[in-house]
């Protein structure tokens, strides 16, 4: 079973547990840096959520999610379409202001994430910004039917020292949203550069 597998067969309590979080904090730091009304992308939105709180400040989402249960279930809570497609199958190109992506990127393994980040930049418009979070740690397997891959501080930095076409806006720690102050996650904004200041 791989991580998709479970947000499928478990998806009504993930929906339950995780739609009245608020990652206003994060959302409030993503959106100060977008262009007003811009194009953003809630990518692994889970229960569209946070599509929500995008569309309410004004954005134009696409929700996406890699499971057609959770799928489903964003569609019911936002009342829109929510495409239904993996990170890695993405083929968009230069499409987004914004794409947030929340607790997504820590369920790729690391021989995979490079790929799929540069998957993600390439979906954003230069001078994009992306928010993503994985969370502090040294996980790396499946636990409780998902994989996680988690990061410190040195294994982030690598990780962004890999790109050479981003500009770390900023790195924070947070609290898990759940209440379990035991977990930390990792907040990244970053900018993606324009090919004229490569």
């Amino acid at each position: 079973m791989d991580s998709i597998d479970y947000y499928d067969r478990y998806a009504v309590p993930y929906y339950e547990e995780t739609v009245n979080l608020s990652m206003e904090e994060q959302l409030q730091s993503f959106m100060e840096l977008l262009p007003e009304n811009g194009e953003v992308l809630d990518l692994g939105c889970g229960s569209g959520r946070d599509t929500l709180f995008l569309e309410e400040e004004g954005f134009s989402v696409t929700a996406m999610d890699g499971s057609k249960r959770m799928c489903e279930l964003a569609e019911i809570h936002t009342g829109r379409d929510v495409l239904h497609l993996r990170v890695e199958d993405m083929e968009f190109d230069d499409v987004f202001h914004g794409i947030w992506a929340c607790s997504v990127l820590g369920h790729f393994a690391p021989n995979k994430i490079h790929e799929v980040l540069g998957k993600i930049l390439d979906a954003l418009k230069d001078d994009g910004i992306l928010y993503f979070s994985v969370r502090k740690g040294e996980r790396k397997g499946m636990y409780s039917g998902r994989y996680y891959c988690d990061y410190d501080r040195d294994s982030l930095d690598d990780l962004l020292d890999s790109f050479d076409n981003i500009e770390i806006i900023d790195i924070w720690k947070t609290s898990d949203a759940r209440g379990d102050e035991q977990s930390k996650w990792y907040n990244v904004l970053l900018r993606k550069i324009s090919k004229e200041k490569e």
